[in-house]
């Protein structure tokens, strides 16, 4: 009878100890990343909270961005767009970052905005996405740069530390001597162009370097200079004529083929002008 007490009584405090175990048991089979840790392709390196939320600056997301995040690892920039308001995917490869991800938007509140894929970049299309940041190396964004260029124009690529060689960022700040880049996906506008205006025809033909452009412009068969050319995402301007005080200044959206906008002469009214492509570089 004493034996069978003892048995009992051992039993009870095994039982006891297991149950108090158990939370221990399970708080240390939860995952926790450690900094350079390996990955598919890179080593995981966080981006610091405050350069986070000055690559979303420089993107200027909104609620009405869609934000990819390219290799998110613990989901850190998809959930300070969705802290904004924005609707934000992080593709990451690893399934165990994906899961620490998804309890860590559910911490902070925004489960319904940030979402996380177990998904490999390479493999996943990610061509609807407004804004995208990434934070990878050299040669991986060399390889996603063709990609990049098909994207839609105007779509706002923001990546921390490393550049996109001879594609030049449109703008570039340092936060605590860590550097980020923005690229502005410019449209497609190398090619001869053609239009009528007040006094005849007008052709413009294009040269392209990713979003810078040269070339000539030509009305009734007269060559015009023209200068200051930018082109950011969709929308492209510049000045033509010899007489800067009757300098004509060109504004226009691009949709494929087809630029609308509008063109001044010096102080005037503005006019409208639509050009068709006619001949694709």
């Amino acid at each position: 009878m004493m034996r069978m007490r003892i048995l009992v009584v051992v039993s009870s405090l095994t039982l006891m100890f297991m149950l108090a175990l158990s939370p221990i048991v399970a708080t240390a089979q939860e995952y926790q990343p450690s900094v350079g840790q390996a990955g598919k392709d890179v080593i995981w390196v966080p981006t610091p909270p405050e350069l986070v939320q000055a690559m979303l600056d420089m993107a200027k997301v909104t609620p009405d961005d869609y934000l990819v995040d390219l290799g998110s690892g613990d989901g850190r920039i998809v959930i300070a767009a969705a802290k904004r308001g924005v609707r934000a995917l992080g593709l990451e490869y690893n399934p165990d970052m994906v899961a620490l991800s998804n309890r860590n938007a559910k911490a902070e509140g925004v489960a319904g905005k940030a979402s996380f894929q177990q998904a490999d970049i390479f493999a996943t299309d990610f061509s609807k996405a407004t804004v995208l940041t990434m934070y990878l190396l050299p040669y991986l964004n060399m390889k996603l740069r063709p990609i990049i260029l098909e994207m839609k124009p105007g779509t706002r690529v923001v990546t921390h530390a490393f550049n996109m060689e001879d594609w030049e960022p449109d703008q570039e700040i340092e936060v605590q001597d860590r550097t980020a880049y923005l690229w502005i996906v410019p449209a497609k506008v190398a090619g001869v162009w053609n239009w009528k205006t007040d006094t005849g025809s007008a052709v413009l033909d294009l040269n392209q370097t990713f979003q810078k452009f040269s070339g000539s412009l030509k009305i009734q068969g007269k060559e015009m200079p023209f200068q200051n050319a930018t082109l950011k995402g969709d929308l492209i301007s510049f000045y033509a004529g010899n007489d800067t005080a009757k300098m004509q200044e060109y504004k226009g959206r691009v949709d494929g083929n087809m630029i609308v906008g509008t063109v001044r002469t010096g102080t005037g009214p503005e006019s409208k002008w639509t050009a068709a492509r006619t001949v694709t570089k």
